[in-house]
């Protein structure tokens, strides 16, 4: 029997776009020849990913795991919402979510996938031929605090820990830790819901601040009054915007009334100790990415011949 090299493996896997494993089965089945391998994994159905890679994966799941001071949020997309409620896929997305959990989300792709001698990009890869349409990898974020609590919401949730819209929120505090948990959460599902740009003014892109003054002057000049109004009228308009798009400055959706700043100070008595807002993390699934809009009537009329 011919010996099957990594070099080999490389070659059908580059070929083909199924997984490792199965490169080295078909080569082993067909004594070594590449072209044999090939129609071999293509009888099994195991030669769809390299096909299947150019389509625009746009949904799937985002996945959500949390432990005390840590959590981390990843991403996975597939083509279809179809393949979310696939409980191979779902499964996958929750293993990766422990993994980042674990290990951090740094080269992610690249680590070992729970249970299997492959990593978690080639995983993907044989998923790609088990379930029939292209899925990727696309993002990971892990928070952390010393004391305190790293919350977690899903929101339209497919299954628990898993859904459209994952956020992370961290509070650090010597308090009491399943009070700010559950503060936590309250404000992973303002953040959810209202989607801020930023945690506080400082964080925010300076770049939007200055569109967002352009705009603004340029509605205050059509009033024609002097430029020292004009000015107070800006500072006034910015604030506004804060408001609407900082977090800490936003009102809190669950009370209505106060910021979500003044909530969390409002908390502290309840928790037992000063609480500071660490940092968040919020993904919507297939946010950013550029979708493909087919003509499905036309798409039908040129298979028909019409």
């Amino acid at each position: 029997m011919a010996e099957i090299t990594a070099s080999m493996v490389k070659e059908l896997r580059d070929t083909t776009g199924a997984g490792m494993m199965d490169c080295k089965a078909a080569l082993k089945e067909t004594n070594g020849n590449l072209e044999e391998a090939i129609d071999w994994l293509r009888t099994k159905g195991l030669a769809k990913a390299a096909k299947k890679a150019g389509r625009v994966a746009a949904e799937g799941l985002v996945g959500i795991e949390t432990s005390g001071t840590e959590g981390a949020v990843v991403e996975i997309n597939s083509e279809t919402d179809f393949v979310g409620r696939n409980e191979q896929f779902q499964e996958m997305v929750r293993k990766i979510a422990g993994l980042a959990l674990e290990d951090g989300t740094e080269d992610l792709e690249k680590k070992k996938y729970p249970g299997k001698d492959l990593s978690i990009e080639d995983h993907i890869k044989e998923m790609v031929g088990t379930i029939g349409e292209n899925m990727s990898y696309r993002r990971g974020a892990k928070l952390t605090v010393e004391n305190g609590a790293v919350a977690g919401y899903i929101h339209n949730a497919t299954v628990p820990g898993l859904g459209k819209i994952g956020v992370l929120v961290a509070l650090e505090t010597t308090g009491d830790a399943a009070k700010a948990e559950a503060l936590g959460k309250q404000i992973a599902m303002h953040i959810a819901a209202i989607n801020p740009l930023s945690a506080t003014v400082e964080d925010l892109d300076p770049a939007v601040v200055e569109r967002e003054k352009a705009v603004l002057t340029e509605q205050a000049r059509e009033s024609g009054k002097p430029d020292n109004i004009i000015e107070k009228m800006i500072e006034g308009r910015i604030r506004k915007f804060y408001e609407e798009v900082v977090l800490l400055k936003q009102v809190f959706v669950i009370d209505g009334e106060n910021t979500v700043e003044k909530a969390i100070k409002n908390a502290e008595s309840d928790v037992g100790a000063p609480i500071t807002f660490k940092g968040f993390v919020r993904y919507e699934l297939g946010e950013g990415i550029e979708k493909e809009e087919g003509d499905f009537a036309a798409e039908v009329a040129a298979a028909a011949g019409v």
